[in-house]
């Protein structure tokens, strides 16, 4: 039943986006026929777009340029909607201002011609700032940690569909010059069927660091069989942290990690997250505690350190991460949750649907852990 009314109401929703941005943007525009004619067979377009980004989910051999331009439609909507909101508004303010008639035609063109502009550079922004993942450096200080660590941490890469094998190659290649101590990824790392990815996995093998891979699975895991994929993880050489830890450094010189399965599986009433089993066996030793959703912070009693999270993706897209505020107490970056306990949230290295970042760029973290 998920299968067919998700679709039908992400559909619908884009449906109602392109009538109000047919009817309060590009119906308005003084420009000429052939331009405004132009712009509807663009919004036509780029709904089917929509469709067929949504068939794209079920149709797993779809190729990738088609992939790549339906996923394309969904952004291109949605920042025309934020445009025709911002045009509606400043329609308002100029039929207000009193200015003789000469000058209204006046600033009413150079508001249609500069409409098309913003919409057309915030798009191409967009596109760039989601294929190229920044470097995030944070200190984190950590009571009792004898000495200073260093983590990279990757999040939501998402491999499938427009995450190929030639970003993952770019990536290792990024986090390999970093000379990490541990490499961690909180989660959302595959989106597609394992079978038609394993050339792009394969490439997570090469990760350079000090004391190894560590990975936990996030909500997108158990949509394509968790189960598979944490076992085919553990085949190329990356540790999985299924509800438990392991001790990185030398003895007493070090920190434990944890990771826990992801809070979906509440819901799939499988591979649950078990809080007291991750920690088993640590007693007031620095702790850091990989979890995907930054929401799973609400089951720990001030008990870890310093907890990796993701899921959020910052938001990728502007204003999304007001939306993401609702089911989530952070959205990117450093915070302390309590007198102990701190949580850093990923942006997420990779992007999911449209190839588009507004606001939230994507990101390479290296954590340098030190002693408080």
């Amino acid at each position: 039943m998920h299968s067919i009314i998700f679709p039908t109401l992400f559909t619908a929703v884009f449906v109602l986006l392109s009538f109000y941005i047919f009817k309060r943007f590009i119906k308005k525009l003084h420009l000429s026929n052939k331009i405004t004619t132009s712009l509807q067979l663009f919004l036509i377009f780029n709904l089917l777009g929509v469709v067929c980004y949504m068939l794209s989910r079920y149709i797993i051999n779809m190729p990738n340029y088609l992939i790549f331009i339906s996923s394309l439609s969904i952004g291109i909507i949605f920042l025309l909607f934020l445009t025709t909101i911002f045009y509606d508004l400043s329609q308002l303010i100029l039929k207000v201002t009193p200015l003789n008639e000469n000058r209204r035609k006046f600033f009413k063109k150079s508001l249609d011609v500069s409409s098309l502009t913003l919409a057309a550079t915030v798009t191409t922004a967009a596109t760039y700032n989601a294929k190229v993942p920044v470097l995030e450096e944070v200190d984190v200080f950590v009571k009792n940690l004898p000495k200073q660590y260093t983590i990279v941490q990757l999040s939501d890469v998402h491999i499938g569909g427009l995450i190929e094998k030639d970003f993952v190659i770019e990536m290792v290649r990024s986090v390999n010059l970093l000379n990490a101590d541990i490499v961690v990824i909180t989660g959302d790392l595959i989106d597609t069927k394992l079978d038609y990815i394993k050339d792009a996995v394969n490439e997570l093998a090469n990760f350079n660091s000090t004391f190894g891979t560590y990975f936990i699975p996030g909500n997108h895991e158990y949509f394509h069989g968790v189960k598979q994929i944490n076992s085919y993880i553990s085949s190329i050489g990356i540790k999985v942290l299924e509800n438990e830890n392991v001790y990185i450094g030398e003895k007493n010189e070090g920190f434990f990690l944890a990771g826990v399965y992801d809070i979906i599986g509440y819901r799939f009433d499988y591979y649950k997250p078990d809080l007291k089993k991750a920690l088993e066996g640590i007693v007031n030793a620095p702790t850091v505690l990989l979890a995907h959703q930054p929401r799973f912070i609400e089951e720990i009693e001030d008990n870890v350190d310093l907890v990796l999270s993701g899921h959020t993706h910052g938001g990728q897209i502007f204003p999304f991460n007001y939306l993401v505020k609702l089911a989530q107490p952070y959205i990117r970056g450093l915070y302390q949750h309590s007198n102990r306990t701190q949580i850093y949230v990923n942006k997420g290295t990779g992007f999911w649907g449209p190839p588009m970042r507004l606001g939230a760029s994507a990101e390479i973290t290296k954590i340098s852990l030190k002693k408080a």
